[in-house]
């Protein structure tokens, strides 16, 4: 087994790791708490591109989280960036909601329907047959056709609601091209992130619900992952997957002991605090001094 490294930088999904329905789970304040104290550069990402990163804030803060607005990445931030990077004043067509239209009119693009450099499709609440025949055929004239995630689906309380990824599997049948996806679980989300922290892969771990995007995107990314059981996947679905994760843990509260080291100290990210292993085996969680603890890491 590799070496455990050194965690110094964090990023994080937010649903299901730290969030679900709009409640906290256990030990996300305290973790968020220990970040935001100790200056450890982190960010929290989400496919979501419907909100801002602001709204994205406020709705953590009614969840008793504090996140601040910077430290925030969305699918349609991150897709706002790579297409700036693509053009310089480029132009689009947006089919989305104000957190895809704020990101792209911030990152320097003009809002078109006269032959745009791009299509980008996001995540709406009204999916519109108009908007969506005009993205076909500005496609077919020669726009360049962008996503801001692949996800089908999406929650509600009446069940599940059609998303970007069912959108845009109706467009690619009506105009015979692909959609380039720029967010989860392209490891593009994840380097952009990185960027934007000034992270190195070696030194970062990716904690996620899902095995199909982040644990696949951050093991891609060459990051240090870790699947928390409070969400989506479960820890039978591990077995269904070619890849595994660095380690597996109920929830981010079994983090806190190796995020509440004193500001300038590298952070762990092994199994020494009663965490899982890759294979789902219980970890050591007998008290030891600290000298202790630094011994048996190097045995490992």
């Amino acid at each position: 087994m590799a070496e455990t490294p050194e965690i110094e930088c964090w990023l994080t999904d937010m649903d299901g790791v730290l969030v679900r329905e709009n409640e906290a789970l256990p030990g996300a304040a305290e973790l968020l708490e220990q970040w935001n104290r100790d200056e450890t550069p982190y960010l929290v990402l989400t496919n979501n591109s419907i909100y801002t990163a602001r709204d994205l804030a406020a709705r953590l803060r009614r969840s008793g989280l504090n996140v601040p607005e910077d430290r925030i990445w969305t699918s349609a931030l991150a897709t706002a960036q790579f297409l700036a990077d693509q053009v310089d004043g480029g132009s689009a067509y947006v089919v989305g909601e104000v957190g895809l239209t704020t990101a792209m009119h911030e990152a320097g693009f003009i809002m078109t329907e006269a032959s745009p450099d791009f299509v980008v499709v996001g995540e709406t609440h009204n999916y519109s047959f108009e908007a969506i025949t005009k993205a076909i055929r500005l496609i077919r004239g020669g726009a360049r056709f962008i996503a801001t995630n692949p996800d089908a689906t999406g929650p509600s309380p009446e069940g599940v609601l059609p998303a970007t990824g069912a959108i845009t599997a109706l467009i690619t049948k009506a105009t015979g091209r692909e959609p380039y996806v720029v967010g989860k679980p392209n490891p593009m989300m994840f380097r952009s992130a990185l960027n934007r922290i000034g992270a190195h892969s070696k030194t970062t771990a990716m904690i996620g619900d899902r095995m199909d995007t982040d644990i696949v995107a951050g093991m891609e990314g060459g990051l240090y992952t870790i699947l928390v059981l409070s969400g989506i996947s479960e820890r039978e679905d591990v077995l269904a997957y070619p890849f595994r994760p660095n380690r597996i843990i109920d929830g981010v509260s079994e983090l806190l002991d190796h995020s509440a080291s004193g500001h300038g100290e590298k952070q762990a990210g092994g199994k020494g605090d009663g965490g899982r292993d890759e294979d789902g085996k219980a970890g050591d969680s007998k008290d030891k001094d600290q000298g202790e603890d630094t011994e048996d890491a190097k045995s490992r």
